[in-house]
This record gives structure tokens, C-alpha cells and sequence, in this order.
């Protein structure tokens, strides 16, 4: 008779996880436990970004190489960490996903959750974003020096309106530049801002810019996608791992570093302790103190 494997408690944080050897990415060799290590190491500069507001999860139970699915709403057996939220505008009751502490991200690698994606608003003001964010995606035949200099045009601009701005990996194909708001102004107002962001470039630079998501039209041009800043749209939180191979994570970087960058799938689980460890400042510690109104 084989035997039983028993949950396992994880040092730093109070959830049983059942299966910790459970292998998810393959390729990386990262199981459960590694990924609830990773997260108990980055939860410091992370949970401002994932704590008290809506989340997303592109769940894979059996690693990525099996069946997944995105999660929006809770479900039956989730981790009781796990918060259910109410929206206000939403039915039933308690049918969102959050998370208040570092137990609520134990619960969600409990649940296999390999990608967070949280909303641009806190739950505690559901109808005024916090933040906007403008996700670079490269077409085919897009160069990674092309996306540099994209993100650094969309920071010019944002800055010209007095908003303040800060980039991060995206752990997939492009760079994520993201302005803290103070939440004063209502969804419709900052989409129609983010909107109007991405149309002017496209319509400055045609052959570099595309803000319609069709792939027909994509090639040899960047996707300027200013849809994750509206009502109940998400975008992968900073520290999030991918669940893509390699086990890449969206990692928060300096403006001055984007340069030395190879790629958007250069930090991983494997070598994200050693970037924080060799750097003694937080690229993104300034974040919450740089909020401005959307103009």
C-alpha cells in the first residue's frame, strides 16, 4: 500500500499545503513548496499590490503543463484564507476573489493559482481606480529595444500630464508602465484618459503602434493596451509568477535598468532572490507616495 502523503505546514506562514512536492513548472523544476517560498520571500513588496482588492487567477492544478482555467469568482473548497468579496454592483453577494494577508497567498498557491491578476482599484473604493496601466504586447517581428523605447514614449507622455510612472516586466512578451492615481476619478474617466494615451501614439507613430487587438494587424507593431483599466479588467500583479515556461515572474525594475534588461522573461522564480538580495533599494519604493489625479 503506498503511502499517504500528509499535508505539510511551510515555515513562515500558518496554511497546510497538501502535495508540496507537487511539481509545477517542469522545465524550472519549481514544485508547490518552492512557489509558497518564493511568494513568502517577495510578500513584503508585493502584498501592497494584492491586498483588499478584486484578483483573478489563471489556476493550473497540474502544473503548466496540464488543464487551466482563469477564476474570477470563488469557488466551493477554496482555502478559508481566502476572501469571498461582495461588489457592490455584483450578484450573488461574495462571489469575488481577495486576499487580506500572506495567508490568503499561501491559499492561493494551495489552489494552484500560477498567475495573479488583480484589479486597478482597492475593494475598499471599488468605483476609483489607483492606478493606470498601459500593457506594451509586441507583435511578431517586434525587437525588445522597440518595446524600450515604447515604454519610455508612454512615460514621457503620462509625465507631461503629471502623472508619475514606473515599469515592470511583464514576465511574457512586452513591459507593463504603470501611474499611481489617487483615486478621485471614476473608471469611465481614466479609460477614456488611457485611451486617448494610445490612440495619439498609434496615430503619431502608425507603423510602430496598434491599440486594436487583432493579430492579423499586429505584425512588426506593438499592441498599446489601455483596456485593463476599466471596470473589472485585470493585469498581472508585480512579483506574480507566469504560468509559462521557465517560470518567469512580473518583476518591478528601475527606469535606469531597463537597458541591461534581456527580456521580459529575465527574472524567474530560480533568480528572483538574487536580484533583491544584490539590490539594496526598492526600484518601486516610492509607488505609493507618487499617486497623482488622473488630470
Amino acid at each position: 500500500m503506498p503511502a499517504v502523503k500528509t499535508p505539510t505546514a511551510r515555515a513562515g506562514h500558518g496554511v497546510m499545503l497538501t502535495h508540496p512536492d507537487r511539481i509545477y513548472w517542469p522545465d524550472a523544476g519549481i514544485t508547490k513548496a518552492g512557489l509558497a517560498d518564493y511568494y513568502n520571500a517577495v510578500w513584503p513588496r508585493m502584498a501592497p499590490f494584492i491586498i483588499d482588492r478584486p484578483l483573478a487567477l489563471l489556476r493550473c492544478p497540474d502544473g503548466i503543463e496540464g488543464p487551466r482555467f482563469f477564476q474570477k469568482n470563488a469557488w466551493k473548497g477554496m482555502n478559508a484564507h481566502i476572501m469571498a468579496l461582495d461588489d457592490p454592483q455584483g450578484t450573488p453577494p461574495g462571489h469575488l476573489i481577495g486576499i487580506h494577508d500572506l495567508d490568503g497567498l499561501m491559499g492561493l498557491v494551495q489552489g494552484a493559482a500560477l498567475e495573479i491578476h488583480p484589479w486597478q482599484a482597492s475593494c475598499h473604493d471599488w468605483e476609483r481606480p489607483d492606478q493606470m496601466v498601459i500593457d506594451l504586447d509586441p507583435g511578431e517581428g517586434v525587437g525588445w529595444a522597440s518595446v524600450i523605447a515604447a515604454a519610455r514614449e508612454v512615460r514621457a507622455r503620462l509625465e507631461t500630464s503629471g502623472l508619475m510612472t514606473f515599469v515592470k516586466t511583464s514576465g511574457g512578451k512586452g513591459l507593463h508602465v504603470i501611474a499611481p492615481l489617487e483615486p478621485v476619478a471614476d473608471w469611465a474617466y481614466v479609460r477614456t484618459f488611457a485611451h486617448t494615451l494610445a490612440q495619439d501614439m498609434a496615430a503619431d507613430s502608425p507603423d510602430r503602434f496598434i491599440t486594436t487587438v487583432s493579430r492579423a494587424k499586429r505584425h512588426g507593431r506593438i499592441l498599446l493596451d489601455y483596456l485593463r483599466n476599466q471596470r473589472g479588467a485585470t493585469s498581472v500583479a508585480p512579483y506574480s509568477c507566469r504560468a509559462r515556461p521557465g517560470a518567469p515572474v512580473s518583476m518591478p525594475v528601475s527606469w535606469a535598468e531597463l537597458d541591461a534588461l534581456a527580456g521580459p522573461a529575465q527574472f524567474t522564480v530560480g533568480n528572483a532572490m538574487e536580484r533583491l538580495a544584490s539590490r539594496h533599494t526598492d526600484p518601486w519604493a516610492d509607488f505609493h507616495a507618487a499617486r497623482r489625479p488622473v488630470p
